[in-house]
């Protein structure tokens, strides 16, 4: 049998005629519910003879493939005689922007569903309509050609020959692909202890369609563990493409390694790393607009080309070598990057890419969901990141500064800031002294209130370039986006400060969204060293009755950590007179047991509390200090401290949950001990407090869903920077009375359970 190639209809037509420049200086944010509607809207004047939603699909053979295109066409009607085929597409634009013919993109997709049409039911012509309707004013404006079947063929081979050089090389590469994941065997000489079980968990869950939540140590190799297997099934026909999800850059870097040393075991794999925006852009200011920046000009009349450059020569697309290609085609690098992830097989990217609805990618159709893994790393993180993502706040003063600023600039935009503006002091003044409070519900006027104001900065900025307004009408409009989303899973809260006051729709449990956002892929697994305790993470993540989970044991003993609990209060209130005892165990501690230790403190006060009592009580001992907002070259030089067999002690000094507590790889020698003053709460707060409420009240224990569980997350994290290997040795020192309660001690590893207290 021929070679099959299945391309959508839009898919196709968009690839070979993609033209023009990235401009983010506008875009209405309203167009796709707009185009839905208005689709809508015209289908409904159709006559009862016309169809609407038309499945369209047909075979076009060509050289040594054969191309299966299908979509579904607006619209079939059939009107004295004529079959017409109608496009119907929305713009925001005036309509005579779109010149006398109209956009070729557009006749193209027409003419595609036009030719299937044709030639399914042997019409020697066919009529193709192109209906535009301007969203704002609702104007409509029709233009209709008739095309011959010797036109249409003519037209539809050149469209193919065109795709097919790309086509043909995804193919080929898939392919290889797939013969090579089946001869590929676990890239280590032998499975450590847990990862053949991890590894087989995996398999099973995306074999069966399932979602798996995985607990899984420290030090045992997650990453390989997970991709391999799904490489794996790669071969055997159930996946074509893995998303590699995590929350920071170091665990990026372990991805890309797993799928390098796959590659060096014969696998052809390619994968490509997304990396933030404003990291990768190339100008002083991450400006997506066409007369400033030269690589977003144009950018569409070169993305094909550079597309099959770095697909036909590279594998691993890492920043370094999208950078290089970028450079090479004068193309966006982000931009360029989002592309590719169409093109390869394996993705490593940030949770949003996927979870949030604001940034994720747009393009996944559903029937490439299907056939896509998403492999979420360090999967503790995604119930904050989660509540983030689905949350969005609005402050008085930002209204009111606009208002200032258009008030003999546009009436309309001044007057409809300064209407929110009061809105907020009506706010204010009805919940008096409070500082903070909850609303039942949102007011309708307020909404009412934000989207008139973004109708007419929309207005405004289709014309005009103004920073604040812009970045105001898109924080309204990531508002709006989230009031949609409200129900029982939100708080809506107030906060005043001074005279400001921030209106907040607060996710609290993102479980549901998080479901609804992942609905749709072949499978998810979940996974950590920390998902303790199982239930609560499965209940978090939007898990149902029916995924798998899987709990694997340490594979390192015991003996290798020696566990001391020192219980000390490190409470707020308690923290002054506890720093002297604490500064004097860390001494006692590196006296008895030289080494390199990272010591982790609750918050940055009480670590340079500390630091200062120990310096002053101990000179001369080697201390290193994280800082606040440290670079990422700071953190590397920080780290790079930690050589092994050092002549004499460093300590290294790091706050709790932040970047050296998590996804920190110092092997061997380079860490002896590490030491977690308390149990990691986070601190008493407002919003904290809402969470705890919401869950006591859905008959769960809040206190714990609110600050245990998460306190505790941090701490088993920190002290997982330690045991990495089978032949890692070293102490971990547990400051706080509370470790000694049987809430918290259930909390601990079993191999951490077995303790001395000092």
């Amino acid at each position: 049998m021929a070679n099959t190639i299945q391309i959508a209809v839009r898919t196709l037509v968009e690839h070979v005629y993609s033209s023009g420049s990235i401009d983010s200086r506008f875009r209405s944010q309203s167009t796709l519910l707009d185009g839905t509607r208005i689709h809508q809207k015209i289908q409904r004047t159709y006559q009862d003879s016309d169809q609407k939603e038309v499945y369209l699909r047909a075979d076009f053979p060509f050289k040594d493939v054969v191309f299966t295109i299908d979509g579904r066409c607006d619209g079939l009607l059939l009107r004295n005689g004529e079959v017409i085929i109608d496009e119907i597409k929305s713009t925001s634009q005036p309509l005579e922007h779109l010149g006398q013919e109209g956009i070729p993109v557009h006749w193209a997709q027409a003419k595609m569903y036009a030719y299937i049409y044709a030639k399914d039911h042997q019409l020697p012509e066919i009529f193709v309509q192109l209906t535009y309707v301007q969203v704002e004013s609702d104007e409509k404006r029709y233009l209709k050609n008739c095309f011959t079947m010797e036109e249409l063929d003519v037209f539809v081979h050149e469209v193919v020959e065109n795709y097919y050089p790309y086509a043909k090389l995804l193919h080929d590469h898939r392919k290889a692909r797939n013969e090579s994941s089946k001869q590929l065997v676990f890239p280590f000489d032998s499975y450590r202890a847990g990862q053949r079980k991890l590894a087989g968990g995996v398999y099973k869950t995306i074999s069966e369609e399932k979602s798996l939540f995985v607990k899984a140590p420290t030090g045992i190799g997650k990453t390989i563990s997970t991709f391999f297997p799904a490489v794996k099934a790669m071969g055997e026909g159930h996946l074509n493409r893995i998303f590699y999800l995590t929350a920071k850059t170091i665990t990026r870097t372990t991805a890309e390694e797993a799928v390098e040393r796959m590659r060096s075991c014969g696998l052809c794999l390619k994968s490509v790393t997304i990396t933030a925006k404003d990291k990768v852009c190339f100008k002083d200011e991450t400006k997506c607009q066409k007369d400033y920046c030269e690589f977003a000009d144009g950018y569409y009349d070169r993305i094909n080309e550079a597309v099959l450059d770095i697909v036909s020569n590279e594998n691993l697309m890492n920043r370094e070598v999208i950078e290089k290609y970028a450079r090479k085609h004068t193309i966006c690098p982000f931009e360029f990057s989002i592309d590719l992830a169409y093109a390869v097989d394996a993705v490593i990217c940030d949770y949003n890419y996927i979870f949030d609805p604001r940034v994720s990618l747009k393009r996944m159709f559903e029937e490439q969901k299907k056939s896509t893994l998403l492999l979420v790393d360090e999967a503790h993180n995604l119930v904050d990141r989660g509540r983030e993502m689905f949350s969005a706040s609005l402050n008085k003063d930002t209204f009111l500064q606009l208002k200032k600023e258009f008030k003999t600039v546009n009436k309309v935009i001044s007057d409809n800031a300064s209407k929110i503006n009061a809105w907020f002091i009506s706010l204010k003044k009805l919940h008096g002294e409070q500082s903070e409070f909850t609303m039942e519900q949102l007011d309708e006027e307020l909404v009412e209130l934000l989207t008139q104001f973004n109708e007419g900065a929309e207005l405004f900025l289709q014309k005009e370039n103004a920073p604040n307004l812009l970045e105001l009408y898109f924080q309204v409009n990531a508002f709006l986006k989230i009031v949609e989303l409200l129900d029982e899973h939100y708080v809506i809260y107030g906060e005043k400060n001074k005279n400001d006051v921030t209106l907040k729709l607060f996710c609290i449990d993102p479980s549901k969204l998080l479901q609804k956002m992942g609905k749709n892929f072949r499978s998810k697994v979940f996974f950590s060293a920390t998902l303790s305790p199982l239930s609560y993470y499965q209940d978090m993540l939007g898990g149902q009755v029916d995924d798998y989970t899987l709990s694997i044991p340490s594979p390192f003993k015991e003996e290798q950590t020696d566990i001391f609990i020192k219980p000390l209060s490190t409470r707020y209130r308690d923290r002054e007179r506890t720093k002297e005892p604490i500064a004097s165990m860390i001494h006692a501690l590196v006296q008895n047991r030289p080494g390199n230790y990272l010591v982790f403190f609750p918050s940055y006060q009480y670590l340079l509390a500390v630091y200062e009592q120990f310096i002053t009580d101990y000179p001369g001992i080697p201390t290193l200090l994280q800082g606040a907002g440290m670079s990422e070259l700071e953190r590397e030089a920080f780290l790079e401290q930690f050589i092994p067999n050092r002549a004499e002690t460093l300590i290294g000094l790091a706050v709790l949950g932040g970047v050296f507590s998590e996804g920190v790889d110092l092997k061997g020698d380079r860490l002896n001990g590490v030491v977690v003053i308390g149990v990691g709460l986070p601190q008493l707060c407002y919003e904290r407090n809402l969470i705890k409420e919401h869950f006591n009240q859905n008959e769960k224990n809040g206190y714990d869903y609110a600050y245990v569980y998460p306190g505790m997350n941090k701490v088993l994290q920190a002290g997982g920077r330690l045991i990495r290997s089978e032949e890692d040795h070293g102490t971990i020192v547990l400051v706080d009375d509370r470790f000694l309660r049987r809430q918290y001690q259930d909390l601990l590893p079993q191999e951490w359970r077995s303790f001395t207290v000092i």
